[in-house]
């Protein structure tokens, strides 16, 4: 009976408006500053136990969260990883301007060596280079990440030192950029060898010039 005169007491007040609804709070909001937290969470376990190791659990103990704040925003771990590697293919490097193209190779061989030096890249990237002959996925995305970042800052090296007329107008642009960005990867990624010895990026450098306006 109670629900019966309700009822009626509603359909004799009319439609009416309709109740706003809330806006979702709490656990329905993927806040920022969390989502951080589990990405800043994702390279240091990373660089502690490596992506063969690396797990949901541990990635949430690390960024002080629990797993289903990591499973709203991420389905699996593989997904996670891609999605932080990925992310490091738009935040590049800074892009050099001396003026001259010898400066400004010089300027991206030391930030970018300092970068390869960092314990945390120097663990992450030989780790999830042996995971991507492994897993297509995460080959792709390490490449995107590893070439974009870096070839993006280079050809604009070598599109300025060609306004400049340092380097002619029909260089091969990917030779320029393989002459750019081999050695120091090779140095620092394949072999192992993070830390150049003295004069070792100045003679670099000196050299790679050299090369890139003979193309």
């Amino acid at each position: 009976m109670l629900v019966r005169m309700t009822t009626n007491a509603d359909h004799a007040a009319g439609p009416g408006p309709r109740p706003r609804r809330r806006r979702p709070a709490g656990a329905a909001v993927l806040r920022e500053d969390v989502t951080e937290a589990i990405r800043a969470a994702v390279f240091e376990e990373l660089a502690a136990v490596g992506y063969a190791r690396m797990s949901i659990e541990g990635i949430a103990r690390r960024a002080g969260v629990g797993k289903t704040a990591v499973y709203r925003r991420w389905r699996s771990k593989l997904h996670l990883v891609l999605d932080v590697v990925s992310a490091l293919a738009v935040m590049g490097l800074p892009a050099p301007d001396t003026g001259t193209l010898e400066g400004d190779l010089r300027l991206l061989y030391e930030v970018t060596s300092r970068a390869l030096r960092h314990p945390v890249a120097s663990q992450i990237i030989p780790d999830l280079q042996a995971e991507a002959a492994r897993n297509p996925d995460i080959a792709e995305a390490l490449q995107k990440a590893l070439r974009e970042g870096q070839d993006g800052v280079a050809s604009g090296i070598v599109a300025a030192a060609q306004r400049r007329g340092e380097i002619r107008a029909d260089a091969d642009g990917q030779l320029a950029l393989d002459l750019i960005s081999g050695p120091l990867y090779w140095r620092s990624v394949v072999i192992r060898d993070p830390k150049p010895p003295k004069g070792y990026l100045d003679t670099l450098t000196r050299t790679t010039t050299a090369a890139l306006k003979a193309l």
